[in-house]
């Protein structure tokens, strides 16, 4: 089976990785890709959100499965254009992925499917009382720009200046902006398999987005991630597969938009049990890079099952015993304009069950260079969630990458017993 990965991130180094275990998988191309990436495929140049580049690539390459890493090309609909032209495709339609597109939408259908969610109120570009909004929430104001924003449009503050600049600066730009209740709890990050109605979780994870250390600094796209979770209580993936997932997806079909890929839950576990914060129409970055550690199953045949419409007929998934675990190395001034082509050395750099490559290029004199803000994700697994990060941290700390940094706690609470629901 020939192959195309969609992305250059560490998200597709880790999907990229896994297919090319796959003993049914012949070949392996991605595009743009990324100087990892390029250690294991056939990279192409692209602009993702092309459909008509990408299907003449697909078709000039004669792939078989194409997977869809990002959102921007999803919600794009460059997946229904290659659906439209014959290829087999892993990621939802165009109006499926509005569930990550848009938060009001997605809020629409939690509210029809019965679905537990916060509280919210959408503000649109030419509303001016965004106080008297904002009086109906707090005293933790959730202020998220509602259309893709990469992770990093949401604010989470007690400060009401900070909340209502967030929500002026968005309706500004000329976006809606949508405020919710603060949702209390430790999250949880479930990637589902999911097939019109059928529904297959994958490990629950756990991603830290703030920039620094005990959830300081502002919003990222992920700075680190484990899995499974010692802390989630027994059934507890099943539960959100019963009250969240499987009813979005019967939703979905209701309304003759059946979804076809990764359905991401994050949900907040509180007292009331899992309440959901968002979602995401595809895998996850960086939580996929630690799930896709343990997967045993054949990733291809897995992809190619929902990407085909036989997931129902597919046998269990098998997993590895014990824990894995990213953590990213960020540019210098990460997320606010990362720094980049700077020379990267080290340790484990061709290595993906050390290091996968988020943000990196080679410059013209073949060197490794930084080309992004989250640059490079460093692995562990182990027996135990302290060895798994051990590893990892041993790994990242093996790299070489002028201005970097990274957070030294992911996980540190899991390990600590210090996270309750």
């Amino acid at each position: 089976m020939r192959t195309l990965v969609i992305g250059s991130g560490g998200r597709e180094h880790a999907l990229v990785y896994g297919l090319s275990l796959d003993p049914s998988v012949s070949e392996v191309h991605a595009a743009p890709g990324n100087a990892g990436i390029a250690e294991l495929a056939t990279c192409h140049p692209l602009s993702v959100t092309s459909a008509e580049d990408t299907v003449a690539l697909a078709k000039d390459i004669g792939a078989e499965l194409v997977v869809i890493g990002p959102e921007v090309p999803l919600v794009a609909g460059v997946s229904d254009a290659l659906r439209a032209a014959g290829f087999a495709v892993f990621g939802p339609s165009q109006a499926a992925a509005a569930l990550e597109g848009s938060k009001a939408f997605a809020k629409e259908v939690m509210a029809a499917a019965g679905v537990p969610t916060a509280r919210a109120q959408q503000l649109l570009p030419g509303d001016e009382d965004v106080d008297a909004a904002l009086d109906n929430f707090g005293p933790t104001y959730v202020v998220k720009d509602d259309g893709l924003a990469g992770g990093k449009g949401v604010v989470v503050t007690a400060d009401r200046d900070a909340a209502r600049a967030h929500a002026e600066a968005v309706l500004a730009a000329g976006n809606p902006v949508l405020l919710e209740s603060f949702l209390d709890g430790p999250e949880v990050s479930l990637f589902c398999l999911v097939d019109h109605g059928t529904v297959v979780p994958l490990l629950p994870a756990q991603d830290h987005k703030r920039a620094y250390d005990n959830d300081e600094g502002p919003n990222t796209g992920g700075m680190g991630a484990y899995t499974p979770l010692p802390w989630l209580p027994a059934g507890g993936v099943e539960r959100i597969v019963a009250e969240i997932a499987e009813p979005v997806a019967a939703e979905m079909v209701r309304r003759g938009t059946p979804y076809q890929g990764l359905l991401y839950v994050g949900a907040a576990w509180g007292a009331e049990g899992p309440q959901v914060v968002e979602f995401n129409a595809r895998f996850g970055d960086p939580e996929t890079q630690a799930v896709l550690m343990l997967l045993e199953s054949p990733l291809g045949e897995v992809l190619g099952a929902v990407a085909r419409g036989t997931l129902a007929e597919q046998p269990p998934l098998r997993w590895r015993d014990g824990y894995a675990a990213t953590v990213v190395v960020a540019a210098e001034n990460y997320p606010a304009a990362p720094r980049t082509g700077d020379a990267i050395t080290g340790e484990g750099l061709s290595e993906p069950t050390a290091v996968l490559h988020a943000g990196t290029a080679r410059d013209d004199a073949g060197r490794l260079v930084s080309a992004g803000g989250r640059v490079l994700c460093a692995m562990g697994a182990a027996d135990t969630l302290a060895d798994a990060l051990a590893q990892a941290y041993e790994n990242a700390d093996a790299i070489s990458l002028d201005g970097s940094f990274t957070r030294r706690d992911i996980g540190a609470r899991a390990v600590a017993g210090d996270i309750t629901v």
